[in-house]
């Protein structure tokens, strides 16, 4: 059996995917609403790190522009990532 990961044995992978087998719905999407937000988090500290005199509504539209096309940016928001950067 080859493993998802390199460094992951066939045994241990094997509990891994047991493990989720069992888990409820409510608990696997727990972990990825805390992945998510984690996720959020880093890319609002990436950005205030390059725009520290940025305002808060710029460090989200920078964030969000990451992963929302540029189309819905510039008509959603106003905002056109190509022009005002990420």
């Amino acid at each position: 059996m080859k493993t998802q990961s390199p460094d992951t044995s066939p045994e241990i992978e094997r509990i891994i995917i047991e493990h989720y087998r069992r888990m409820s719905a409510s608990e696997k999407f727990k972990i990825v609403d805390d992945l998510t937000r984690a996720t959020i988090s880093l890319a609002m500290s990436g950005v205030r790190s390059r725009h520290p005199a940025a305002e808060e509504r710029e460090y989200r539209l920078r964030a969000a522009s990451r992963w929302l096309d540029p189309e819905l940016m510039r008509k959603a928001y106003g905002w056109d990532p190509e022009v005002e950067g990420y």
